[in-house]
């Protein structure tokens, strides 16, 4: 994997704003042996700062995509003609709608923007079907049309639904009418707390509170399962906990996070802490905490995160606990990398991992949900472009990405709610970890985007790692996999292309929530079903549909399935290690320093 050669404007300097602004000399892109020159170096530079106007967004992209989709509609009139008539049809409708309120719509399953009871009186009943209408209308306009590239039609499709949800009658101040009740009721008292929300927020230059703010913040409220740092090097601090039990397995966790979340998602408050359940129930766990990166490591790569951070951990956990053969747990992207570096130690004979459990993690990115929207070549280029500028990708702008995905809940809901109603918002730990942004480093997450997302090289066998191709068919560890219902970024059918990829032992599990609640599932949370299977090496595939309906339903948490699954493979219990070993003394206490940096 190549990276880019970085021609310096001015000397470099730390932080987002004081970094120094490079040219590069190509972009991943680019074909080898092609001469890059100062024009295209100086166009990439060009580049950068129009993409930091735009959020790191390719508008040619969305252009392209408009241009493909309107030029093929022009060269259909059939299509156009039909959609005139619907349209007519959509018209009509409305009108019975307004005389009779049995012929209405209902919005779709999981809008709770039409909720208040209000919303089914005149007026506010008509604007609802009128929005109503046009939205079935657009998402009937923008279904498949032959000829229109797929990411092009995906594309138009996303972005109808972004201004049906910008347009929606529930943001506007005169159309809703739970905002004018609580206006007229307060006496405009929540437009005034709207405004003082707002221009908070304005000064503060961001969307939501400082955790801090919120009295939520790792090392006092969060992350404070007690535990020390053993092990730290310029990629991350390494946490081992200390036992509550008086026994343990005689196998330990290592738990890989991503690096693009602060790892304590896992460890939040004491009752919702996966990491807490787990040394609960008797296993030593060690835990990743990633630097946040800064331009000084602007060309830190993907493998360096394998070798530094997934190899440098488990050769210390090995050393610290005497135990030859290790459990491997890696959540989102940390999963994505925790497989790439099984899949490398299988082919160099390397059997320290026992087992591997993956959360929400994909292998094969051919179907990896709207998230590809902002993958393709121009997002890309823009994205690199951008990137040059500060040595990294800002945290916030990967957030506003996710965001996106589910604007209507996550955007626009919640700005009602905060700026027309005056609502102070009720924090949660999750809401602060969120807030809680990091960088990634420019190199990584390019290599990533391009290898992974775009060119899908892991699931086809063109992954190199140090010169040879590395393949998740190697992997002969039990894997237990955990998909989540609703995620907008590991899609659950995506993260089960693994059985295609493996044909060892999978025990798959697929739990209620999207990506982030689903996987914090303490037992006693309300509202929780799963489902699970295991698939025996050398059975018939089975398709996600299929498996579906056969795998057993249960209610309540997925932690106990997993830990009784870890239980039966992690070896019998014995006295715990000594924090550290005999050899090394603790650096500081957990969650350590580099999960504080900002």
């Amino acid at each position: 994997m190549s990276h880019h050669s970085l021609v310096a404007l001015e000397p470099a300097t730390q932080g987002g704003a004081g970094a120094h602004c490079a040219l590069p000399a190509g972009n991943g892109s680019a074909e080898p042996g092609d001469a890059i020159t100062i024009a295209d170096s100086l166009d990439q530079w060009y580049h950068g700062l129009q993409g930091r106007w735009t959020g790191g967004i390719s508008p040619l992209s969305w252009w392209r995509a408009w241009s493909d989709w309107c030029s093929h509609l022009a060269n259909s009139p059939f299509r156009s003609s039909e959609l005139v008539i619907e349209a007519g049809s959509r018209w009509l409708e409305l009108m019975v709608a307004a005389v009779d309120p049995d012929s209405r719509l209902t919005p779709e399953r999981g809008d709770q923007r039409f909720q208040h009871p209000a919303w089914g009186r005149f007026p506010y009943s008509l604007m609802v079907q009128d929005f109503l209408q046009a939205q079935r209308w657009m998402n009937h306009a923008t279904r498949t049309m032959p000829g229109v590239a797929p990411e092009n039609a995906r594309m138009v499709r996303f972005s109808v639904r972004q201004w049906l949800d910008c347009l929606s009658p529930s943001n506007l101040l005169f159309a809703n009418p739970e905002i004018l009740e609580r206006t007229l009721e307060s006496g405009g008292q929540n437009l005034v707390a709207g405004l003082e929300h707002l221009l908070r927020d304005a000064f503060a230059g961001q969307a939501a509170p400082a955790p801090e703010a919120e009295g939520f913040s790792p090392g006092r409220e969060l992350a404070i399962t007690p535990g020390k740092v053993i092990f730290r090097n310029t990629l991350l601090e390494l946490i081992q906990y200390s036992p509550s039990t008086p026994e343990v397995h005689a196998e330990p966790i290592l738990i890989v996070p991503a690096w693009i979340m602060k790892y304590y998602i896992l460890d939040l408050s004491p009752e919702n802490s996966l990491i807490r359940y787990l040394v609960g129930q008797g296993f030593t766990v060690f835990c990743i905490s990633w630097r946040n990166p800064n331009a000084e490591m602007a060309e830190t790569g993907f493998d360096d995160y394998r070798r530094e951070g997934v190899m440098a951990a488990l050769d210390v956990v090995t050393q610290v606990t005497g135990a030859s053969r290790v459990h491997g747990c890696g959540y989102c992207l940390g999963g994505t990398l925790l497989t790439v570096a099984a899949a490398t130690m299988a082919r160099d004979g390397d059997e320290r991992l026992a087992s591997l459990t993956l959360l929400a993690a994909q292998t094969d990115f051919s179907e990896a949900g709207e998230l590809r929207l902002f993958i393709t070549e121009g997002q890309l280029s823009v994205l690199e472009a951008t990137m040059t500028c500060s040595g990294y990708l800002e945290g916030h702008q990967m957030g506003a990405a996710f965001q996106m995905l589910r604007s209507r809940d996550l955007i626009w809901s919640r700005l009602v709610r905060r700026y027309w109603l005056g609502e102070e918002e009720h924090s949660s730990d999750l809401m602060a970890w969120n807030a809680d942004a990091t960088r990634m480093p420019a190199r990584m997450h390019t290599e990533y985007l391009r290898s992974m997302f775009q060119r899908n090289d892991l699931a086809e066998g063109r992954f190199i790692v140090e010169g040879r191709p590395v393949t998740v068919s190697d992997i002969h560890a039990p894997l237990f996999v955990v998909g989540t219902e609703t995620d907008h970024v590991s899609p659950w059918r995506s993260v089960y292309k693994i059985h295609l990829l493996n044909p060892g032992e999978i025990t798959f599990l697929l739990t209620s929530g999207g990506h982030n609640a689903g996987i914090v599932s303490e037992p006693g949370h309300p509202r929780r079903h799963f489902r699970i299977d295991r698939r025996t090496p050398g059975a018939v595939y089975r398709g996600p549909e299929q498996w579906c309906h056969t795998a057993a339903e249960h209610e309540g948490s997925w932690w106990p399935a997993w830990t009784a699954w870890l239980a039966e493979r992690a070896g019998p219990l014995g006295p715990p290690p000594p924090i550290g070993g005999r050899t090394r003394k603790p650096l500081a206490d957990a969650p350590g320093t580099y999960v504080l940096e900002r």
